[in-house]
């Protein structure tokens, strides 16, 4: 069965109209012949969106009892029944009630989708996951509800319902979205102009990003290399000298000036080996890249020049960066250089900026990095100096300096042999040492012409030459080869040092630590495999780049990490010089992963610890704590049961009372050490919506006597986004607490004030205060300061009520009374503007 496709109407905000959009392609699609149904659409009361859902066939929802309370979602199951050729499924990141099939309506729509049904579906920006840190630096609000970013980027088709922040006030305003009494609270918080111009921009660039991806894609299918300039895309060439950062700064600065610009850094190394350049400078330049909202890519290719073209033409760029030669003047002689190259090939449709910087005309230096290899470029140059430059060094001789005699010869020839050494290594200069002795005899040894030797003393100089040349040559080339040797070790020492470094403090994960790997040896793909036995199948800790090893024999590269585990690396077979530092890089990533699995085990031995410890507290607990009111129930049963005495209805009622009490105790007990139980084990999912304080705070106060408590909570206090019983179960504990050691005849005040993008409902009582040290104590479970009598409770009524704080993205701390006593705040942050997820949910309701 072919899978269903997946269209998704995207907005910025709320009442963009993006459900009134899904619905007018429902209706439009109907009119068509298309089966399409309404599997689950929320139209929030808004009479607009109410009326589309008129004529469309909608499927009957699933109901789920929860805490006394009844709630509707997506049937799947009836969905699946139906197999309509098209469903309309609303708010794909919403959070489905415990009890539903999934957890997440966009795994429900996975279900449909495999089904081979056709999904249309709603979802806003800011509950995309990769964003919410920026949506809640932006509007002040942690979404709660988020969907994975992969899951809305693998849809078919992705339509942005776009509005611009005035027309959505203007909406707002005419109460299209909210209900008149939420309107102002609304546009002065979550809906102002900025927050929305932000949401939008947000909304636009990652559609953007969508839509460049769908062009690289049709680029590459149609073999398209000329660039599109759709998007301003700078390439920046690093050489990995100290120039880079310059280079990437300017660059960062040129993609500001247009909207929606990109810097790509890419450094070329060369396909012999490691790279040529120091890789701590290499790496803080990356970083810096990353840090200004670029990327990074190192590419492999001998001629920089190509390759760096091949790139830019490759991500559709428009603009390449280059720094400016750090070449000597002399050094021209040999080539017009990458920025000269680059500049006169990049053709018309590339812009290419020469970026003048500190390091100008200082020359390159030696290579860091290279093997005891001398490149290709060097042979050829040292071939030619020991062949080509003899025959021109005679033709010089015979032609323009005749007769300065045999040994200014031989001294010439020996330069050339010693330059053909310190160029291309022992062969060129033993070679240059033969044509160089062939040429004295033939044409400056008498007689000459010949290739006899008529005076003995030429015999004699001409195999001194002979015998010096290849002397210094073979010293040359051997102080050549330690050189670069010796630079080898030095750029291994390098990286194993930086490696290992940042593996040891922990800072390097295991797919950080491959793609190091990846760029320091230039490979397509490297995997590290690991298998519990012998016979047992190879599975991937993990890979990066494109088509990985899945078993060290399909590797080009294979190096094993103990019995069972092999870092395997695809692209070029490597020599054998570049093993000894990837046994390294193989070692360190077994330790990152020994590491992870470790500190796995370490977390779930802490988890079994503080279960350990929540047991023997609680057994604690209900040996004691539990027991009490349980005996004082059995006593006052008793004596009512009792026959021997006949008890007067003043005393029976004053035993009914107490039975009543012990009940009540019992039932708190019981709540505190089941909500201390969830808290535990993570199993507290808030329904975040926007509340009124007013509504929630006088709830919680139930369970005190009415004089007890003195309430300010002003009606003009912005909306907050919390969940509602969460937050009436942890004042409530919070000020049961402050009246348990409050004075007689004191009452506790219970307040609340705006405070920039937060509400504190502060808890003030006139008791015994608490000392600072022992302040975050308090907070932790089964813990009760001072005297407290043992049959007061467990001590979980101010652990419950942080957890409960923490779980909606509040806060709860405790602070010294002025004049005596303790004050405890509970900080939530405001979220005017967020819609209901369930609009008939009772307040007393929780997830």
């Amino acid at each position: 069965m072919a899978r269903g496709t997946l269209r998704i109407y995207l907005g910025a905000a709320p009442g963009v109209g993006k459900t009134y959009a899904m619905l007018s392609e429902a209706h439009r699609r109907v009119e068509r012949g298309t089966d399409c149904v309404v599997a689950f659409v929320e139209h929030h009361h808004r009479p607009r969106t109410e009326v589309m859902l008129h004529g469309l066939e909608q499927l009957p929802r699933r109901e789920i009892e929860y805490r006394g309370g009844t709630f509707t979602e997506m049937d799947v199951d009836a969905v699946l029944r139906r197999a309509p050729k098209v469903a309309l499924v609303d708010e794909l990141a919403h959070t489905n009630m415990p009890g539903s099939r999934n957890t997440k309506r966009w795994r429900d729509v996975e279900e449909l989708l495999a089904a081979g049904i056709d999904v249309i579906s709603t979802v806003n920006i800011q509950h995309l996951e990769s964003l919410g840190d920026v949506v809640e630096s932006i509007t002040g609000v942690r979404q709660r509800e988020t969907v994975p970013d992969e899951v809305v980027r693998r849809a078919d088709q992705i339509e942005l319902v776009d509005m611009s922040p005035q027309a959505l006030r203007r909406r707002m305003a005419h109460g299209n979205i909210y209900k008149p009494d939420k309107v102002d609270a609304a546009l002065s918080n979550y809906f102002r102009p900025g927050n929305l111009t932000a949401l939008r921009e947000l909304a636009l660039l990652w559609v953007a990003d969508r839509v460049d991806a769908h062009l690289t894609e049709y680029r590459s299918e149609h073999h398209v290399s000329a660039i599109w300039g759709s998007r301003e895309r700078i390439v920046v060439g690093l050489t990995g000298g100290p120039e880079g950062r310059t280079l990437i700064r300017r660059a960062a600065r040129l993609a500001e000036k247009g909207a929606g610009g990109e810097v790509m850094a890419v450094y070329i190394s060369r396909s012999d080996g490691l790279t040529a350049v120091s890789p701590k400078e290499l790496a803080l330049q990356r970083t810096l890249v990353e840090d200004l909202g670029g990327t990074f890519h190192q590419v492999v290719g001998d001629d920089i020049p190509a390759a760096l073209l091949d790139f830019a033409r490759g991500v559709n760029a428009t603009q390449i960066v280059l720094g400016v030669s750090r070449r000597r003047s002399w050094q021209y002689v040999f080539g017009p250089g990458v920025g000269a190259t680059v500049a006169r090939e990049s053709g018309p449709d590339l812009d290419v900026h020469l970026i003048t910087h500190a390091e100008v005309g200082k020359g390159r230096g030696l290579p860091v990095a290279r093997g005891a290899r001398l490149g290709r470029s060097r042979v050829i140059s040292g071939w030619l100096a020991g062949v080509l430059g003899p025959l021109l060094l005679t033709w010089l001789l015979k032609s323009v300096v005749p007769d300065i005699g045999l040994a200014n010869h031989m001294l010439l020839f020996l330069t050339l042999t010693v330059a053909a050494a310190l160029l291309g290594g022992l062969l060129p200069a033993l070679a240059s040492a033969v044509v160089g002795s062939t040429l004295l005899n033939w044409f400056f040894t008498p007689p000459v012409h010949t290739l006899t030797v008529a005076d003995p003393q030429n015999i004699v100089a001409i195999v001194v030459f002979v015998g010096v040349a290849v002397a210094v040559a073979s010293v040359v080339d051997l102080a050549a080869r330690r050189t670069h040797q010796a630079a080898r070790l030095r750029a291994e020492s390098e990286i194993l040092s930086f490696l290992a470094g940042n593996v040891l403090r922990g800072e390097t994960g295991l797919e950080d630590l491959l793609e190091r790997v990846r760029e320091t040896f230039g490979m397509e793909s490297v995997a590290l495999l690991e298998r519990a036995g012998e016979k047992d199948p190879w599975t991937c800790a993990g890979s990066v780049g494109p088509r990985p090893a899945t078993t060290p024999d399909a590797a080009d590269v294979d190096v094993p990490v103990g019995d069972h585990m092999a870092l395997s690396l695809c692209g070029r077979v490597l020599p054998a010089a570049d093993r000894r530092v990837l046994a390294a890089f193989a070692a360190q990533a077994a330790v990152v992963v020994d590491r992870r699995r470790l500190k796995g085990e370490a977390d779930r031995a802490e988890e079994l610890a503080e279960g350990n410890r929540i047991r023997t507290a609680l057994l604690a607990a209900v040996s004691h704590d539990l027991r009490t009111p349980l005996a004082g129930i059995k006593a006052a049963v008793t004596s009512l049961r009792s026959d021997d005495v006949e008890w007067s209805e003043e005393d029976q009622a004053e035993l009914l009372e107490a039975i009543e009490e012990g009940a009540d105790r019992l039932d708190h007990l019981v709540g505190n050490l089941l909500d201390m139980s969830r808290l535990q084990t993570g199993t507290v999912t808030p329904i975040i919506r926007e509340t009124d304080l007013d509504e929630v705070v006088p709830m919680a106060l139930g369970a005190v006597p009415e004089d007890t408590v003195d309430l300010d909570v002003p009606e003009s206090l912005p909306m907050v986004g919390v969940d509602r019983g969460l937050l009436e179960r942890s004042v409530a504990n919070i000020v049961e607490n402050a009246v348990k050691y409050s004075p007689p005849g004191e009452r506790v005040l219970v307040s609340a004030s705006a405070m920039a993008d937060r509400v504190e409902i502060r808890v003030v009582d006139r008791g015994p205060g608490v000392p600072d040290e022992v302040k975050d104590r308090i907070f932790e479970p089964f813990q009760r300061y001072g005297d407290a009598p043992r049959g007061d409770g467990v001590g979980l009524g101010l652990a419950v009520a942080r957890g409960f704080a923490e779980a909606i993205g509040g806060t709860l701390h405790a602070e010294d009374t002025p004049g005596g006593g303790l004050t405890m705040v509970l900080a939530v942050r405001t979220a005017p503007g967020r819609r209901r997820e369930r609009p008939d949910v009772s307040p007393a309701v929780t997830s």
